[in-house]
C-alpha cells in the first residue's frame, strides 16, 4: 500500500513530490526528552505543493561541504552530480524522492530518500514544520541542530549534506543509518542486554564522538541509546543535536603520575621473583568545556544528571553521567534510578547510589572493571565525577578500555549480535573490540611462546 502510494506521488514532475500535512499526536514514549513538542507530518495525496522555492537565507548551509574523512564517500559524488545538472548548482527538494517514513522525532520526521537520478545513495531527509514550533525556545533548537550539524566533521557523527528552507519547512539531509537506532537493538537481545564485549565496542565508539564534540565545546545534553544509530558497517552515529549548548574550551597538556606494580623475575623459574613500583609520567591532550553552564532543564529524565535536576546550574559532566548510566543501560537492559514513575526516579537519581544486578552478568570476565567505571561515573558531585575536569582522556584510561587501539578503532569489526545486519567491508580490520580479555589472552600466549623457546634452547640433557 505504501509503495503504490509512494508511485503516485512520484508520478508528478513537481517541485516537491509530495506534500507534507501537520498533524499534533501525543506520544506514547515514557523515555522522550524533556523542552520538546510532539510532531507528526503524514503523507498526502490530494493536497499538493508544487513549484516550492528554496530560500537561499544566509541560514542556508553550503551544498557541497565536503569532509575530509568523507571526501571519497560515494554519497557526496551522487551529490556533486546532481548539482552539476542544476542550473544553479544548489541542490534543491525537487532533486530528492521520497521513499518512506523511517522514524519520528520531537520536532521532525525522518524519511528515507534519494536522488532523482541516483537510486545507489540513500540519505535521511529530517523535515520539521515550523509551523508548529509554538514558542522561541524551540525555534532556538532548530537553529541549533542546524549550526550544529553544518560543524561536524567525524566519522560517528553525522555528515549535513543540505540545509534546505522549502515554505515553513526546515529540511537537513544527512546519513541514513538502516539498522535503526541502539534501543530497538537492545530490545532484540536475550534478556535485554549485550555481551560486555558489545557495550565495550559501542561505548568506546560514543565515547570518541562526546569527545569530539566536547573539544570544539558542545555540550550534548541528551545521550540515550535511542539517539545513537547504527550504519550499515555497524558503526554508530550519533543523532539530535537541538539540546546541545556551546561554551568555550581552551586546550590544553595536562600531567599526572601513575603508579604501577611491576614484577621482575627469571622468566618465572627459580627464586629471583622481585616486585617493585615504578612512577609513570602520564601525559593527557585536554580540550574540555569545563566552564561550561546553564540552567535549562533539558534532556530525557532516566538520564538526567543530579545537578542538571536541582536546577542550580549544569555543565559538561551531565554528559559523562548520562555516559554511565547508557553503560549501565546496555549491560543490565534497564537504567539505574528507574522507579514507576518519572517523579520517583527523579527522586531515586538525586538520593540513591548506583546499585548492580547480583544474579546476571557477574561471572563475565571484565564486568568488576565495568561497574567501577559506571561508579566512577555517576558520582553525584560533577566535581568528583570520572571525565568532568580531563575530559575523555582519563576515561579512555580505565581498566574497562584496556587493549583498545583507539586511532583505529574506525577499522575495529562491529560485534555480531541479534538483528544487526552488517554491510561486508573490502577494508580490512584490526579485529573484535576484546578489550581486558582479548589483551590477556594475547599476554598469555606471549609468555608460552617464550616459555617453548627456552625450553628449546636449553636442550636435552646428557
Amino acid at each position: 500500500m505504501e509503495d503504490d502510494h509512494h508511485q503516485s506521488l512520484s508520478s508528478h514532475d513537481s517541485d516537491l513530490d509530495l506534500s507534507f500535512t501537520t498533524t499534533t499526536t501525543t506520544t506514547t514514549s515514557a523515555r522522550t526528552s524533556l523542552a520538546r513538542s510532539s510532531l507528526s507530518l503524514s503523507f498526502n495525496d490530494s493536497t499538493r505543493i508544487s513549484s516550492v522555492s528554496v530560500s537561499t537565507a544566509s541560514t542556508e548551509i553550503p551544498n557541497l561541504h565536503c569532509r575530509p574523512h568523507r571526501r571519497s564517500d560515494t554519497n557526496w559524488s551522487a551529490i556533486k552530480a546532481a548539482t552539476n545538472l542544476s542550473s544553479d548548482n544548489t541542490l534543491h527538494l525537487h532533486h530528492l524522492k521520497l521513499i518512506r517514513h523511517v522514524g519520528s522525532g520531537n520536532l521532525g520526521r525522518v524519511f528515507l530518500c534519494r536522488l532523482r537520478d541516483n537510486d545507489h545513495a540513500n540519505f535521511a531527509l529530517k523535515v520539521v514544520d515550523n509551523n508548529l514550533l509554538k514558542s522561541k525556545q524551540l525555534m532556538l533548537q532548530v537553529q541549533t541542530e542546524a549550526r550544529i550539524l553544518s560543524s561536524l566533521d567525524h566519522p560517528f557523527l553525522p555528515t549535513l549534506y543540505a540545509h534546505l528552507e522549502a515554505s515553513h519547512y526546515t529540511c537537513f539531509l544527512i546519513d541514513y543509518c538502516p539498522n535503526g537506532d541502539l534501543h530497538s537493538l537492545l530490545k532484540k537481545q536475550p534478556n535485554y542486554r549485550f555481551p560486555i564485549d558489545s557495550v565495550r565496542f559501542y561505548t568506546a565508539e560514543i565515547l570518541i564522538a562526546l569527545e569530539y564534540l566536547h573539544s570544539v565545546g558542545i555540550v550534548y545534553r541528551d545521550l540515550k541509546p535511542e539517539n545513537i544509530l547504527i550504519r550499515n558497517d555497524g558503526h554508530i552515529m550519533l543523532s539530535d543535536f537541538d539540546l546541545c549548548f556551546n561554551a568555550d574550551v581552551v586546550p590544553m597538556v595536562k600531567y599526572s603520575k601513575k603508579r604501577n606494580k611491576t614484577r621482575r623475575n627469571c622468566f618465572g623459574f627459580g627464586s629471583c621473583t622481585k616486585k617493585h613500583t615504578q612512577e609513570e609520567m602520564l601525559m593527557d591532550f585536554v580540550a574540555e568545556p569545563t566552564t561550561a553552564y546553564s540552567r535549562s532543564c533539558v534532556g530525557t529524565h532516566e538520564y538526567l544528571a543530579p545537578e542538571l535536576i536541582t536546577g542550580n546550574g549544569h555543565g559538561n559532566g551531565v554528559d559523562w553521567w548520562a555516559f554511565g548510566v547508557l553503560i549501565y543501560e546496555l549491560l543490565y537492559g534497564t537504567t539505574p534510578f528507574r522507579g514507576g514513575s518519572k517523579e520517583t526516579t527523579l527522586r531515586n537519581i538525586a538520593a540513591r547510589t548506583v546499585k548492580f544486578d547480583e544474579v546476571n552478568n557477574n561471572n563475565t570476565r571484565g564486568m568488576a572493571q565495568a561497574k567501577d567505571l559506571i561508579e566512577k561515573l555517576l558520582v553525584k558531585d560533577p566535581r568528583e565525577r570520572l571525565g568532568c575536569a580531563r575530559g575523555a582522556a582519563e576515561i579512555k584510561r580505565h581498566p574497562f578500555f584496556d587493549g583498545i587501539k583507539w586511532p583505529l578503532i574506525r577499522m575495529y569489526r562491529p560485534p555480531e549480535v541479534r538483528g544487526l545486519v552488517v554491510k561486508k567491508s573490502s577494508k580490512g580490520h584490526v579485529g573484535h573490540v576484546g578489550g581486558l580479555l582479548s589483551s590477556q589472552k594475547k599476554r598469555r600466549s606471549l609468555w608460552k611462546g617464550v616459555k617453548c623457546m627456552l625450553l628449546k634452547n636449553k636442550g636435552p640433557k646428557r
